[in-house]
């Protein structure tokens, strides 16, 4: 007889198989399909000689593991995380100083220089950094590069087991002397089972303290610091435009005074077409004199040294006044920002206003180009360019309002105010585009002859009295409903607006007159309750 072993999942161990009389079929069922042309195992839920083994009693191998030979604990086998990995971008940070001998030095004798030493975990490479200290005097900086440290002659090198506070570190012949460590690297060393030593305190630098000991009080005047000056007036220079009378011939120059020595430039203004060679330096810069001290200086000398001579100084060049030159004449009638902004803050007794220059004198001044009127062809702004230059550039325009403002589009609806009686049912749409300020008419057809179309294109319109050298063109401001807007000798009315229109208008409403802001709010019926919303397919203009 053959037996069925129906174990419901238990192990197929002596007294835990039970027999199954009507059992007929001892098939195998398949383990192996296919899906999307890919090969699937499935997993096995009947045994030999088994059903269906239902899902609230379904065990997988290791349920029917641990039933056997107990729970395993898998909390004992943690994840394996590669050093590289777990160490990455983990820096110990120590603080440290080494001492350095001063030669031919009365006192001090040595300088403490600190340094920072980082220890990279991740390949156990080191470098030392010197923090930069401004005006110094000696080279900081990267002092050794990132790598890894020597520690004998074996060919050992150090590890971060080899450092600790309060010890000193032998690198490339100089001893370095670890005081302190910050946060991080005392938390790691001390997870680590490092017992950290108890930090130093930085000795104080005796070379710096020396220079900061305040110097003796010298009862005689001292000479005034040339090197302060330079360091402090280096690139500051005094710009100023004058007038030369060149043997009855009046020329323009710039003469430039460097605070950083109290020297003096006189250049050349060169112009076209003046016939003049283009000599740039009129004087190259040089100390000029002014006169000599003739209490200090003997009746009889050999040479004059610069304590016996007074020099130009800035107190000498006052807008409006002549001042001499070596030798030559010249008349200070303007200078630039920063010398103003100079005599203010270190000569306010010195007014400095420019002078108007005289007519008569015949100078090379600033001309402004002649520019001829406007004739009419094309935008003004066009025309100015081929006034301004031989090869004419596109005018500047407001890159900016273009951008924000590219599709915005304010649309009316106007009538014609003519005296003619077969222009009183023509009805227009005038669009103002607020990305360049322009405005273009469109006809809507009638019933009459009138076919509708294009009656302007986009360009600016300038307002009725206005100047062709000024023109003050239509903005926003000026489009009231009711209000008659001149276009070329035809005026228009405008009797409507699009709901837009009111959304801009109260959006900038500081710079909207408060008469067009409630004409257009009064005819769209913003407020009332017995009037409907403007219609906006009426304004939208025809396809062209």
């Amino acid at each position: 007889m053959t037996y069925n072993f129906n174990n419901e999942g238990l192990p197929f161990l002596p007294g835990s198989s039970f027999r199954d009389a009507p059992k007929s079929a001892f098939h195998l069922r398949q383990t192996l399909n296919y899906r999307n042309g890919i090969p699937l195992a499935q997993r096995v839920s009947v045994y030999p000689g088994q059903d269906h083994l239902s899902s609230e009693f379904h065990l997988s191998h290791q349920d029917i593991a641990d039933l056997t030979y107990g729970p395993s604990d898998r909390k004992l086998h943690k994840d394996f995380i590669p050093a590289h990995v777990a160490l990455d971008k983990k820096v110990l940070r120590y603080y440290a100083y080494f001492m350095e001998d001063i030669l031919d030095s009365p006192e001090p004798k040595r300088c403490v220089h600190p340094v920072f030493i980082y220890y990279y975990l991740v390949d156990d490479s080191m470098c030392i950094f010197e923090p930069r200290v401004h005006n110094s005097g000696r080279p900081q900086g990267q002092r050794v590069k990132r790598q890894r440290f020597p520690k004998n002659e074996h060919g050992d090198y150090y590890k971060w087991t080899d450092l600790n506070l309060s010890m000193d570190l032998d690198v490339y012949g100089v001893k370095y002397r670890i005081t302190q460590c910050d946060a991080f690297t005392r938390e790691f060393m001390e997870s680590e089972g490092v017992l950290v030593n108890d930090p130093e305190p930085m000795p104080v630098d005796p070379y710096s303290k020396h220079g900061e000991r305040p110097r003796p009080s010298q009862s005689t005047p001292s000479k005034p610091d040339k090197l302060y000056q330079f360091l402090n007036m280096d690139g500051k220079v005094l710009r100023f435009f004058a007038l030369l009378d060149d043997a009855g011939e009046t020329r323009s120059v710039k003469i430039h005074y460097y605070l950083a020595d109290d020297t003096v430039e006189i250049i050349n203004v060169h112009e076209p077409n003046s016939s003049r060679d283009p000599f740039p330096a009129l004087l190259h810069r040089l100390k000029l004199p002014k006169q000599i001290k003739k209490e200090n200086f003997p009746s009889c000398v050999m040479e004059v040294s610069d304590e016996d001579v007074e020099y130009i100084s800035p107190e000498d060049f006052q807008l409006g006044k002549t001042i001499n030159l070596q030798g030559r004449n010249f008349q200070l009638y303007e200078c630039d920002g920063f010398t103003k902004e100079y005599y203010q803050r270190n000569h306010p007794d010195m007014e400095m206003k420019s002078v108007e220059i005289p007519k008569k004198s015949g100078v090379l001044r600033d001309r402004k180009k002649e520019i001829p009127p406007y004739n009419g062809f094309g935008s003004l702004e066009d025309s100015l360019q081929n006034c301004l230059y031989l090869i004419p550039k596109p005018p500047k325009i407001n890159s900016l309002q273009r951008m924000e403002k590219q599709n915005e589009v304010l649309r009316y609806s106007a009538r014609m105010e003519s005296q003619h009686p077969e222009d009183e049912g023509r009805r227009f749409t005038l669009s103002y585009y607020l990305a360049d300020d322009m405005i273009s008419i469109f006809e809507k057809s009638s019933s009459l002859c009138f076919f509708g179309g294009k009656f302007l294109k986009k360009t600016r319109v300038p307002k009725p009295g206005s100047t062709v050298e000024n023109p003050q063109y239509y903005s926003p401001a000026d489009f009231a409903i009711g209000a008659t807007v001149e276009v070329f000798s035809h005026c228009f009315v405008l009797t409507d607006a699009d709901r837009y229109v009111l959304k801009y208008l109260e959006s900038t409403w500081d710079q909207i007159p408060s008469q067009t802001l409630d004409s257009v709010r009064q005819k769209l019926g913003v407020g009332m309750a017995n009037q409907q919303p403007a219609d906006q397919t009426d304004l939208a203009e025809p396809s062209q």
